[in-house]
């Protein structure tokens, strides 16, 4: 009973301090500093490595004396993108408030084309949702840019995806490769949200630059249900097929932990000025022999669905046949989905 004591007074602690933070703001240093995990306030300006590192750790009052000193409130960390969008990622507020008083774009875009908006939702942050909405975050983009209904298709996140499209988002959105939020949400097996995208009218016959639509992946990923309710007509017709036809029910895979954990040991090391040389090594070898996997999982892969066809007897209109046609995948795919993480290995690819 003791040790739960001792928790349940450290979660006490935790939430006072965050509190104070979140009240201020800006205030003068933050939970982790408070526990001396962070750095000494330093008005040196960074490098982006130091400057990604101490944002990620929420140090408030080092963002605030780099800022006071010259800092340019969209500086770009190494990883992730600007303080704003750090901050997003975290759903730490009273950062995203702070670079934002000091000018920071919330609209700004990182190296991946991504936005502080698109951040957030793929981590769930609905207060940092919210935030960014507030204070002029884009809901929609362009056609042939990643949207916040795209990121919380493919990310599972049910609530805000309901959210997002209350709030006007744009259900059709065409990502760089054409795709639709409904083909993201049935490409990674989030059903709640496909549903929800049907019943709010998605369009079921776009297609991406590969020629795949909704239910062309629905049956290749083994979404039977949301066949169904695509084309019930069409389903019964391709459900008289053999099951090994339609295609396995795949996900997208997270790159491996240990190569995060050690790109985060790389970081630290550079911050604190020590070469990092011998973890680059462990770095290399580490992407090589996931890089000699990939290929063996792109053979195993079912094939690229290209049409489905649905025939009828014009003597007979109660005869009918359907059939899917598969056409080889290509070498190098010419697209990529959202990284499932800043700096790791990019996700399964179809």
């Amino acid at each position: 009973m003791r040790f739960n004591w001792i928790l349940l007074a450290i979660w006490f602690v935790f939430q006072a301090s965050y509190a104070a933070d979140d009240a201020s703001a800006v205030g003068e240093g933050g939970f982790w500093q408070k526990l001396g995990l962070t750095s000494k306030v330093d008005s040196t300006l960074p490098e982006p490595a130091r400057f990604g590192v101490e944002m990620e750790l929420g140090n408030l009052a080092q963002a605030k004396a780099w800022l006071e000193n010259g800092l340019p409130p969209d500086f770009m960390a190494d990883r992730i993108g600007s303080g704003l969008m750090i901050g997003a990622w975290e759903g730490n507020l009273p950062m995203m408030a702070l670079f934002h008083s000091f000018g920071a774009n919330v609209n700004l875009e990182n190296e991946a084309g991504e936005q502080a908006l698109l951040l957030a939702v793929w981590k769930g942050h609905s207060a940092a949702v919210e935030w960014l909405l507030r204070h002029g975050a884009s809901l929609n983009r362009p056609a042939g840019k990643w949207s916040a209904l795209h990121y919380a298709a493919f990310s599972g996140q049910n609530e805000l995806a309901a959210d997002l499209l209350e709030k006007g988002a744009n259900i059709d959105a065409r990502s760089p490769n054409g795709s639709t939020p409904l083909m993201m949400a049935i490409y990674d097996g989030n059903a709640t949200i496909a549903r929800a995208l049907l019943e709010a009218g998605a369009n079921t016959r776009l297609t991406n630059e590969w020629g795949d639509g909704a239910m062309e992946w629905a049956m290749r990923y083994n979404q039977t249900a949301i066949a169904r309710r695509i084309n019930p007509e069409g389903f019964a017709l391709l459900a008289r097929q053999p099951r090994e036809n339609w295609g396995k029910d795949m996900r997208s895979e997270a790159a491996p932990t240990e190569l995060d954990k050690l790109l985060q040991a790389r970081r630290h090391l550079i911050v604190k000025g020590i070469s990092p040389d011998a973890i680059d090594r462990n770095i290399a070898a580490l992407r090589a022999r996931y890089a000699r996997q990939a290929p063996e999982a792109r053979e195993n892969a079912p094939p690229r669905v290209s049409a489905l066809e649905i025939s009828a007897d014009p003597d007979d209109p109660k005869r009918q046949d359907a059939r899917v046609t598969n056409e080889p995948r290509p070498a190098s795919p010419s697209y990529r989905l959202p990284r499932q993480n800043p700096n790791k290995v990019p996700a399964r690819r179809p």
